[in-house]
């Protein structure tokens, strides 16, 4: 599924952020656990400018953990990058943020200067409320939906860190299917801008494959359906989704899918792993090359003719 939702006010978040990257010295990204590459906007790495950056994977507590080790050794091999789990209960490791900012910029943590944090990410990530954590005190609006907060805002730290906050922003269009539906199946992108049952199918598709039991567990169905569809309708069957003539509400069931899903009320998930991206990768690479030596040779020809 290919989407694109690039409000308004997500593009002038964008041009904001390019205008006073050379005033920060460190980015704070915040990740969705449960799916860390999918909820990785592309642009950030463009718009830090070679900055070093705090990769922060939050909601893990409604992610696998096993999954999210997994995706925390991969980010911390990366020069520049430093990644850690949290949820919003882990008080603890929320104070040492500012820390682990400082010593990815020793200079001028070590000049007492207060160090220049921006903290992006995708909608509905957890940004805001991560910031009223970090401030000790309710400033930045929250909800449980995406794009809530519509203009850069900046804070003072009292443990010697400024910090920038910025809109919730994905890119113009998500091409990556996969990508697409995670991130509507998360709760990234609004209800409104997607094709719910659509989604649904795909996220039923996930826990057929990926985590069954928990299907079995939470519906307390006595056997697992073959297919995403006749999962939907089992639901629709358990949690009132009848219409008259048993007529099964495909939309009722596809929200209490949904729902179970964002809330962890299936247990901790995570949408992607490691050896997955990799393999992806190597694929684009391998086609980004092909692409190229199409392109070389086209230009060869058009010069011998």
């Amino acid at each position: 599924m290919s989407i694109n939702w690039f409000p308004g006010h997500m593009h002038k978040a964008r041009k904001e952020i390019a205008k006073v990257m050379d005033e920060i010295d460190a980015v704070i990204e915040v990740l969705d656990a449960r799916l860390p590459l999918s909820s990785e906007n592309p642009l950030v790495e463009s718009l830090r400018k070679g900055k070093p950056v705090l990769k922060i994977l939050n909601k893990s507590d409604l992610a696998d953990p096993v999954k999210t080790q997994a995706w925390l050794d991969y980010f911390n091999s990366q020069e520049g990058i430093k990644a850690i789990s949290l949820c919003q209960e882990e008080k603890k490791v929320i104070q040492k943020i500012p820390d682990f900012c400082k010593q990815m910029v020793p200079t001028r943590a070590n000049h007492d200067r207060p160090v220049r944090a921006m903290i992006m990410g995708i909608p509905n990530v957890g940004k805001s409320t991560l910031i009223n954590a970090l401030l000790g005190r309710r400033i930045a609006k929250v909800g449980n939906e995406p794009a809530v907060t519509k203009n850069q805002k900046r804070y003072t730290l009292k443990n010697g860190m400024a910090l920038s906050d910025t809109p919730g922003f994905l890119w113009p269009k998500i091409e990556d299917i996969d990508s697409g539906y995670r991130l509507a199946a998360s709760g990234a992108i609004r209800d409104t801008a997607i094709e719910y049952e659509l989604v649904a199918t795909y996220a039923a598709q996930f826990m057929l494959s990926d985590y069954p039991d928990r299907l079995l567990e939470r519906y307390k169905l006595k056997a697992l359906p073959l297919s995403d569809n006749e999962l939907l309708d089992e639901i629709g069957r358990k949690r009132g989704g009848l219409r008259p003539g048993g007529v099964i509400d495909r939309h009722k069931a596809s929200e209490v899918l949904l729902h179970d899903m964002r809330s962890g009320k299936l247990g901790p998930i995570t949408f992607e792993t490691v050896e997955e991206w990799l393999v992806k990768a190597a694929e684009a690479e391998r086609l980004r090359i092909e692409a190229e030596e199409a392109e070389a040779l086209e230009a060869q020809q058009k010069t011998q003719r």
